[in-house]
């Protein structure tokens, strides 16, 4: 059967995030800008006759109904096809902690699928599918750095300087996974940060603005605070990315040591297993981004 391997499903960060309303029917308003990183997970998608969809996990267990099977199900429904697939997974992002691995690997699904099922839908075809399945999806289907808006609707194509580009990220996620709900039915979320322009935040990409789910996050787990003081010891800053629970700083270039090549939680004195931590680096465009037009 047709089969596609190697898939590549990279992760995001949240350069800063602000809530800046709230709408009637509850969902907040953001204001963001997502980078994609090289940190990712990889799929191996394979297709099948008798319609039937299936996951098999290469190293993590994974929720049994995912975003993934979620994406496939959706695509299978909507174009009408009676094929099916296998998914395979080997995990790299870890889960709950705001760098939207699920919503990744499930983008990742729908671009495949659209290839091996023979489908050819456009790209804007496919994200008002990916809207279905959750806010970050559509960023990682339409493949681009964006200025993100609304409740993850809006997304517009930024091109971030090249000292963003060139400066590396280490990552460090403790050992707690936060559910969003925790985090949006806090009382310590404030929701009417001012709304922001692209030009500030360009002038500044580096430091602007911040993360207001950062503080009820450290109310939900004192493994948040420490994990943003550890690394701001470190590297001179720290903010959490999305709803937590991960970290991350940017490594700027010190005159009197040599530049870091990699981070692991042990190099912080962490040797719990539970946390991870990585070096990466930001990407320009999704690696699947040429597969389809527009």
């Amino acid at each position: 059967m047709p089969s596609l391997h190697n898939l590549p499903a990279p992760a995001k960060v949240n350069l800063f995030l602000h809530v800046t309303g709230r709408r009637p029917d509850g969902y907040h308003l953001l204001q963001s800008v997502f980078m994609l990183i090289d940190w990712q997970d990889t799929l191996h998608i394979e297709t099948r006759s008798d319609g039937q969809l299936r996951r098999h996990d290469l190293n993590v267990r994974l929720p049994d109904d995912d975003l993934c099977l979620q994406a496939a199900r959706l695509l299978q429904t909507e174009s009408h096809t009676s094929q099916g697939c296998d998914i395979r997974i080997h995990k790299e992002v870890p889960w709950g902690a705001g760098l939207g691995g699920g919503s990744s690997d499930a983008a990742t699904v729908l671009l495949a699928l659209n290839q091996l099922w023979g489908l050819n839908w456009s790209r804007a075809h496919l994200e008002t599918l990916a809207v279905k399945l959750g806010a970050d999806v559509p960023f990682f289907v339409r493949g681009r750095n964006a200025w993100v808006e609304g409740i993850g609707e809006s997304i517009t194509p930024i091109a971030l300087p090249p000292d963003v580009m060139n400066t590396p990220l280490a990552l460090l996620k403790p050992p707690v996974a936060i559910p969003t709900v925790a985090i949006f039915g806090n009382e310590l979320l404030k929701r009417d940060t001012k709304h922001a322009i692209v030009e500030d935040f360009l002038a500044a990409p580096k430091c602007f603005g911040r993360n207001d789910l950062q503080a009820p996050a450290e109310h939900y787990s004192s493994q948040i605070s420490q994990t943003l003081g550890i690394m701001k010891n470190r590297f001179g800053n720290s903010r959490m990315t999305g709803s937590g629970s991960a970290v991350f700083s940017w490594v700027e270039p010190e005159s009197t040591q040599p530049a870091i090549q990699s981070f692991q939680p042990a190099d912080l004195g962490l040797t719990d297993s539970a946390w991870v931590g990585r070096l990466c680096c930001g990407l320009v465009q999704h690696p699947l981004l040429d597969w389809l037009p527009v």
